[in-house]
Protein backbone atom coordinates (compact mmCIF):
# COMPACT_ATOMS: atom_id res chain seq x y z
CA UNK A 1 0.00 0.00 0.00
CA UNK A 2 1.06 3.59 -0.46
CA UNK A 3 1.31 6.09 2.37
CA UNK A 4 -2.12 7.65 2.86
CA UNK A 5 -4.07 4.65 1.55
CA UNK A 6 -7.23 4.08 3.62
CA UNK A 7 -6.94 0.80 5.57
CA UNK A 8 -9.86 0.80 8.00
CA UNK A 9 -13.03 2.81 8.48
CA UNK A 10 -14.20 3.06 12.09
CA UNK A 11 -17.73 4.10 12.95
CA UNK A 12 -18.36 5.84 16.26
CA UNK A 13 -21.39 7.88 17.27
CA UNK A 14 -22.63 7.97 13.64
CA UNK A 15 -19.28 9.34 12.43
CA UNK A 16 -16.85 7.55 10.12
CA UNK A 17 -13.14 7.79 10.86
CA UNK A 18 -10.72 6.62 8.16
CA UNK A 19 -7.41 5.17 9.30
CA UNK A 20 -4.74 5.50 6.62
CA UNK A 21 -1.34 3.89 6.10
CA UNK A 22 1.30 6.11 7.74
CA UNK A 23 3.99 4.81 5.35
CA UNK A 24 4.35 2.73 2.19
CA UNK A 25 4.49 -0.99 2.75
CA UNK A 26 2.69 -4.31 2.77
CA UNK A 27 -0.27 -5.31 4.92
CA UNK A 28 1.13 -8.08 7.08
CA UNK A 29 -2.01 -8.91 9.07
CA UNK A 30 -5.57 -7.67 9.63
CA UNK A 31 -6.89 -8.41 13.12
CA UNK A 32 -10.49 -7.25 12.71
CA UNK A 33 -13.49 -7.97 10.52
CA UNK A 34 -16.41 -5.84 9.32
CA UNK A 35 -18.86 -5.27 12.16
CA UNK A 36 -16.37 -6.01 14.96
CA UNK A 37 -16.59 -3.90 18.09
CA UNK A 38 -13.03 -2.83 18.88
CA UNK A 39 -11.54 -1.45 22.06
CA UNK A 40 -9.33 1.61 22.24
CA UNK A 41 -5.67 0.72 21.71
CA UNK A 42 -6.33 -2.51 19.79
CA UNK A 43 -4.03 -3.16 16.82
CA UNK A 44 -6.27 -3.45 13.75
CA UNK A 45 -3.73 -3.73 10.92
CA UNK A 46 -0.03 -4.62 10.94
CA UNK A 47 2.11 -3.07 8.21
CA UNK A 48 5.57 -4.03 7.02
CA UNK A 49 7.60 -1.15 5.58
CA UNK A 50 8.69 -1.31 1.95
CA UNK A 51 12.38 -2.03 1.44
Amino acid sequence: VRAGTPLVVLEAMKMEIRLVAPFAGRVKRVTCAPGDVVERGRVLVELEASA
